[in-house]
């Protein structure tokens, strides 16, 4: 790694695309992604290097910390390398491009600048060189990358500088205190297993702490600046009892993956994922949900994901799947310009309950038929095969309708259109496998209540005058958006994942195949709250599935154009 290294120009065999375009992707295919993620990180460092290589600061100047990290690299490249390509590099190397061009904010930009120097003390602690580098301190803690949080006994609040002293592995730290005086602190800086890790926390010294695979280590990330989505944030150091509460529900998770095996769509191995980000909580307390509430992940880091932990190890391996594929996505889209998109919110994605851009649109078809997969590989699960069963009819329904707006929508690139042709023949040859009809029956009704609610809340009615087709194949271009619409909660989709035991509400009904008695009911919920979008959705969908007719079917293609009054 020096500073006259060009990336060599590569092209992506065929086979590989194919398999990533198919929604899978084998080991090779993986391989190659993180080739072109490698290329991407040098040029966007390098462009980094230039914009702050005369940045005025009170550290240790740019040059001289890539010297040391360059240093760092010769002497052993491998975890050297591994730093390079790690999330939170990624993440700071893009977050501070957009501090320079002034598309973010932050502190002092030599402060977030000198994040090469902490990159560089790391680099010389795990390739045992030795160096002295100006750092920077956040009330008296340094952020090691990979490593953990080094802290001074008693150190300055706020931002503050100290010199960082590596050898042979070894890091002394020196810097000011709370009363002005000087503070010293040594350790051997190491990332430990959650397993390994001692019961509690060292005041001097935080170990980032490692989710194991096998032989592989996975960091369970809650002290990085970078490790979020966005801008930096304080550390979150999760209690040692929320750790190994992490450790076993990933075990578990990593059961239900392996029951899958091969390259296909929805399969993972959990060794590739690069960082595991808790979100929310740190403590056991309160219990968590048996569902992933929230997880999320960013082109800028490739391989980590933000999960909040839920209790159930089936609900964090769909999570995994889910990330990583929208983590394979932005490598491809790193590689090759898919679409022409110009980011209007204007198209229907079934999975949000707002407008998006093609760009989403896409994210969602891709993250979506691994989703789909992953069911579809449990379908024979004596435990959770008519789970399995709903959401695999859904995902690959909606999946479907996404991919067919692609399609359709003339901004696909050559390299999109064969990506996206893959997705399609994918589910096209999965909406020929058969389903038990109750879950089938489930998820068409899930699909379209869906749909009903999400043009209910968002979309407005044509102005007077003004011709709409009523055939359900409206252009996004032309639709009209309401401007009251907001976020909205859909309960439905995960409701009608299994059969309920007597059915009482009329989502209930619906959902066990009682059209008659859930519009009667939504009738009645519609007398006490008129025109409310959740109740009218159901309607909607509930007199189509009893009236058949054109009418009931323009009502379901256009709910926005019609406001019922209860009734049939």
């Amino acid at each position: 790694m020096t500073n006259s290294e060009r990336p060599r120009p590569f092209r992506m065999p065929e086979p590989l695309f194919a398999e990533l375009a198919a929604g899978g992707g084998s080991a090779r295919a993986l391989a190659f992604l993180d080739q072109g993620e490698r290329a991407r990180r040098l040029l966007l460092l390098r462009t980094v290097l230039q914009e702050i290589r005369d940045l005025p600061t009170p550290l240790s100047p740019a040059p001289e910390a890539w010297r040391v990290f360059k240093e760092a690299a010769e002497r052993a490249p491998e975890p050297v390398e591994g730093l390079l390509l790690a999330p939170t590099t990624g993440a700071w190397i893009a977050h501070t491009l957009r501090r320079i061009h002034g598309t973010a904010t932050g502190p002092h930009l030599w402060a977030e600048a000198a994040r090469l120097n902490t990159l560089a003390v790391a680099a010389s602690l795990r390739a045992g060189t030795e160096a002295s580098l100006r750092v920077p301190l956040e009330d008296g803690a340094l952020s090691l990358p990979g490593l953990g949080l080094a802290r001074l006994p008693d150190g300055a609040a706020g931002l503050s500088a100290a010199t960082a002293s590596t050898r042979a592995g070894g890091l002394t730290l020196t810097g000011q205190g709370r009363d002005g005086r000087r503070s010293v602190m040594t350790c051997r800086p190491a990332s430990v297993p959650v397993d390994g890790a001692p019961p509690a926390d060292d005041p001097r010294w935080l170990p980032l702490r490692t989710l194991t695979v096998g032989s592989a280590a996975v960091p369970l990330e809650d002290l990085d600046p970078y490790r979020d989505l966005d801008g930096p944030v304080p550390p979150a150091r999760l209690d040692a009892d929320e750790a190994v509460a992490w450790q076993r529900l990933f075990d578990e998770a990593v059961a239900v993956l392996a029951t899958a095996q091969g390259p296909g769509p929805g399969r993972l191995d959990p060794a590739v994922i690069r960082a595991v980000v808790p979100w929310a909580r740190t403590g056991l307390l309160p219990p968590p949900p048996p569902d992933v509430r929230v997880s999320a992940s960013s082109g800028d880091s490739f391989g980590a994901m933000v999960i909040a932990r839920p209790s159930s190890p089936l609900a964090l391996a769909e999570a995994l799947v889910h990330e990583f594929q929208h983590s394979k996505l932005a490598a491809l889209i790193h590689l090759f310009p898919l679409l022409r998109d110009d980011r209007a919110e204007r198209y229907y994605a079934p999975w949000r309950p707002d407008p998006r851009h093609l760009t989403g649109l896409l994210h969602g078809a891709y993250a979506f038929t691994g989703v789909a997969g992953f069911w579809r590989d449990r379908l024979s699960d004596p435990e959770h095969g008519e789970t399995a069963a709903y959401h695999f009819a859904l995902r690959r329904t909606q999946s479907r309708l996404v991919v067919r707006t692609l399609l359709t929508s003339g901004r696909l690139t050559e390299a999109g259109q064969a990506l996206v042709g893959g997705l399609a023949r994918t589910l096209d040859a999965w909406l020929r496998e058969p389903v038990p009809p109750a879950a089938l029956s489930r998820a068409r009704t899930a699909a379209a209540l869906h749909r009903t609610e999400w043009r209910l809340r968002n979309v407005a009615p044509a102005p007077e005058g003004h011709s709409v087709p009523s055939d359900g194949d409206t252009p996004p271009d032309v639709l009209r958006f309401r401007p009251d619409r907001a976020p909205w909660p859909d309960v439905r989709t995960h409701a009608f994942s299994v059969p309920p035991a007597g059915p009482r509400t009329p989502d209930e009904q619906l959902a066990a195949g009682n059209a008659a008695a859930a519009l009667t009911g939504y009738d009645d919920g519609l007398a006490r709250e008129p025109g409310d979008p959740h109740l009218l959705a159901g309607w909607i969908v509930a007199r189509a599935a009893l009236a058949r007719d054109p009418g009931a079917r323009r009502l379901l293609a256009r709910p926005e154009l019609i406001r019922p009054a209860p009734g049939r």
